[in-house]
């Protein structure tokens, strides 16, 4: 009696389906985490800037306050700087070569 265990292989396509699988998963987890950082919240550098600004507040809740209005003026004076620069650039009339 030859009882040789023997395993079973698995196909070669059932192989790639998976690995495909596992590779959109991967991306889309990556493409995720990618979106969630570059998502328009506060960059982690203008956070430090405004804890640095308002490490004078003795209460914890002042000090939350004060980084809430830095990081609104920093906002507002980004978004009208880019609104700005827009405006500045103006229609364009004339050709190169005119």
């Amino acid at each position: 009696m030859n009882a040789k265990p023997t395993l079973a292989r698995p196909r070669v396509v059932t192989t790639i389906a998976a690995a495909a699988l596992s590779t959109v998963v991967a991306i889309g987890l990556l493409t995720t985490v990618t979106g969630l950082f570059q998502r328009d919240g506060a960059p982690f550098e203008q956070v430090v800037i405004a804890e640095h600004a308002c490490a004078n507040h003795t209460f914890i809740s002042e000090r939350e306050a004060c980084v809430r209005l830095y990081l609104a003026a920093s906002r507002v004076q980004n978004a009208a700087s880019r609104c700005s620069s827009a405006q500045g650039q103006g229609p364009r009339t004339a050709a190169f070569g005119d």
